[in-house]
């Protein structure tokens, strides 16, 4: 997670009910859902989809890659993403995240929000929120102190001198606390934390933006076994709250917490389905899985 995005924060939102999702189509909504009205800064989910990649392609130095990507994803789905090195899973959230532009095709977030006429700091704004592999936590902070520092507050410097959480922002904190874990380890340094706590303190720290998105790079990558069946867990309960993209290649994880994995391969879709139609699927067992 960069700086920008925990000092540019998040909107707030709503959490999404199970109405959004029986409404779910596969338009990927490009304009505003049913001339529904849209609130100003309101991400429109009236189709169904939370987000949408069209026919997405990009090249550096000819290599190609993203090669006419094309996925969408539901309101409060968790959705689990994996493939071989090089499949162009981190390009793609490059993409989403206003890192990398693509030299063609369309990125939507919602009905209404195009976010290639975005920058990142904006995007992290309408409630995008990225955690690279590597936690990025302030070491010599207390987990209080990082969990406080990522509110959507004033940070010029006088302002966070004299910054105090008020009591719905006090009890926010609380809550993400218990969330990820951390409860029993508020005064705690980030620094003394072991590398799984490190990884929930920055899921914290993008939970207090209130995200309607998450995107999760990798995320259990050196954890216990301990440590990643409570991040399942973790997942698990934001499920249907917010939206969460797993990039993810241990598979026993991937299978505690997916309902809809897709593959990539060479920079598109290869295949879609349960874990275990994928598991079985050919092409995917020839690419990645091997035999």
């Amino acid at each position: 997670m960069t700086p920008d995005l925990m000092e540019e924060g998040a909107r707030r939102a709503t959490a999404y009910g199970q109405a959004a999702a029986r409404n779910r189509t596969e338009s990927g909504g490009r304009a505003a859902g049913f001339s529904r009205p849209v609130t100003p800064g309101e991400v429109d989910v009236a189709h169904g989809r939370i987000l949408y990649l069209e026919d997405v392609s990009v090249s550096f130095d000819g290599f190609k890659a993203i090669n006419k990507l094309s996925l969408d994803i539901a309101p409060g789905e968790l959705r689990c993403i994996i493939g071989p090195n090089g499949a162009g899973k981190t390009t793609m959230m490059d993409i989403i995240t206003g890192k990398t532009r693509p030299d063609a095709g369309t990125v939507f977030f919602g009905s209404t929000i195009d976010l290639l006429r975005y920058k990142e700091a904006e995007i992290a704004q309408m409630g995008i929120g990225r955690k690279f592999q590597k936690p990025t936590v302030f070491e010599h902070l207390t987990v209080y102190e990082n969990l406080e520092l990522a509110l959507k507050t004033d940070k010029g410097v006088k302002a966070s001198m004299f910054f105090k959480p008020d009591s719905a922002q006090s009890d926010r904190l609380a809550q993400i606390l218990r969330t990820i874990h951390l409860a029993d380890s508020v005064n705690r340094l980030a620094g003394n934390l072991s590398h799984g706590q490190k990884q929930w303190l920055e899921i914290g720290m993008l939970l207090m933006q209130d995200p309607k998105l998450l995107l999760l790079d990798e995320p259990v990558a050196g954890m216990t076994d301990e440590e990643t069946a409570r991040t399942a867990e973790l997942f698990l309960s934001l499920k249907g709250h917010h939206s969460l993209m797993v990039v993810e290649h241990d598979m026993s994880f991937i299978k505690t917490i997916s309902e809809k994995v897709t593959v990539l391969h060479e920079g598109s879709v290869l295949a879609e389905g349960t874990l275990e139609q994928v598991q079985s699927d050919e092409r995917v067992i020839e690419v990645y899985l091997g035999r």
